[in-house]
Parts: structure tokens; C-alpha cells; sequence
């Protein structure tokens, strides 16, 4: 899907959210990344897969 260059991280990478958002709904919360990946904005995700990714936003410290 990606024709960037270079290419956009794959689905299966570890760094798949640094991938180019080729459509944005804050106003709904999610974007769809280059890579086919739904990125929500509680920083779930949806893989083209259909597999669920659940919220990682990081913790703040002393928390």
C-alpha cells in the first residue's frame, strides 16, 4: 500500500505507528495509517489483520 520512499514500517513492525496517515478523523478518533493499521486515539490499534492492539499510552511517572 505504502509508495513512499523509503517505504512506510510494515503492520507486523514494531515501529508500524511511525507510518504515514493517509486519512484523519479526530473528530471520530482514529486515522488510518499507510500501512493499513486504524490508529485510535487512546493509542489502540486495528491491524489489517482484524487483530486488536490495546491502548499503550505510557505512564506517567510517579503515577
Amino acid at each position: 500500500m505504502c509508495t513512499h520512499t523509503p517505504k512506510c514500517p510494515s503492520a507486523g513492525s514494531p515501529d508500524r505507528e511511525a507510518a504515514r496517515i493517509v486519512a484523519a478523523h479526530p473528530e471520530q478518533g482514529w486515522s488510518l495509517l499507510c500501512n493499513a493499521v486504524l490508529l485510535f486515539e487512546d493509542t489502540g490499534e486495528l491491524l489489517p489483520d482484524g487483530q486488536l492492539v490495546a491502548p499503550h499510552r505510557p505512564v506517567a511517572a510517579g503515577a
